[in-house]
């Protein structure tokens, strides 16, 4: 099957080409998806039987917090292009990435499931785009409905791994603390956002990239099928984690500000009997890795 992959220069599209090879990878240098013509002339170029949508405009949770208009904006468009234009190319098949920001603030059980995902507005700090991620699942379910296509989604927890984004405003937590940690010295302190004290079920992007190929082959309901491990750490504990990794006698300090969601741990359990059972990187494992990785780049 010939699969497209926007978002292909991305962090989890450079890790999904390692396992891959052989589909199909467009990034905003080749065509500018929020351009309805450029979409549909990247229908036309590629002719892709199935298409696994990861493109969209992510950041950190200061980035999220300070810029909701953009946020909002860019990604509702680009996903209403991207699935108008493969429903009007005639592709059946797409398989689209969401975010456990789209998720409520706060559930009244956790791990919360995928029925959740309408249970409360997402989090204050990524507001817009939370809602963003959840228009996307529920354009996918109308298409489903309307035109019986098999437009699915999925949601994975935070993200980390090499290939991130690393010394911007835009990083990830884990790949900002990574950055942190490799440019100090024995004896000092590193400033981090917030208390240390949410919780966060941490992916590492190469699990994610072994799953994407098994959902989009076996993933074909309307749920947001949850794909996440079963840890689930506070920021601190990950912070202390990655310290003692990397050998240096460091100290974190947290500014007390944009905590975000206390937690946002969601239930592995119907990917889990989707396909089979699955070993997830630990943090320790997977940290330890990302930050050999980045303190070996070029």
């Amino acid at each position: 099957m010939k699969v497209l992959v926007t978002g292909g220069n991305g962090f989890i599209g450079k890790n999904l080409q390692a396992i891959q090879p052989d589909w199909a990878y467009v990034s905003s240098k080749d065509y500018n998806l929020i351009s309805q013509d450029e979409c549909l002339q990247m229908f036309k170029d590629i002719d892709p039987e199935a298409v696994v949508h990861l493109a969209a405009r992510v950041g950190g949770i200061k980035e999220n917090a300070e810029n909701q208009a953009d946020f909002f904006h860019k990604n509702v468009t680009i996903n209403n292009n991207v699935l108008h234009c493969a429903y009007l190319a005639g592709v059946n098949r797409v398989l689209s990435s969401l975010s456990t920001c789209a998720f409520p603030n706060v559930v009244s059980q956790y791990p919360f499931c995928e029925e959740s995902l309408f249970d409360g507005p997402p989090a204050p700090t990524n507001f817009s785009y939370g809602f963003s991620k959840r228009m996307l699942h529920v354009q996918s379910a109308a298409y489903r409905e309307q035109y019986g296509l098999n437009f699915s989604t999925f949601c994975p927890s935070n993200l980390y791994g090499p290939e991130d984004h690393f010394d911007t405003e835009s990083s990830h937590f884990v790949a900002s603390l990574i950055s942190k940690v490799a440019r100090s010295s024995d004896g000092d302190t590193i400033d981090l956002w917030g208390t240390g004290k949410p919780l966060r079920q941490q992916l590492f992007s190469r699990d994610l990239c072994k799953i994407i190929p098994k959902l989009l082959d076996s993933h074909n309901t309307s749920l947001p099928i949850i794909v996440a491990p079963d840890q689930n750490l506070s920021i601190e504990e990950m912070a202390n984690c990655l310290i003692k990794a990397s050998g240096k006698n460091l100290k974190a300090m947290f500014n007390q500000k944009l905590d975000g969601q206390f937690r946002k741990d969601g239930s592995n359990k119907r990917l889990r009997e989707l396909i089979g059972e699955f070993e997830f990187t630990s943090f320790e494992n997977g940290v330890n890795e990302t930050y050999e990785w980045y303190c070996g780049r070029d």
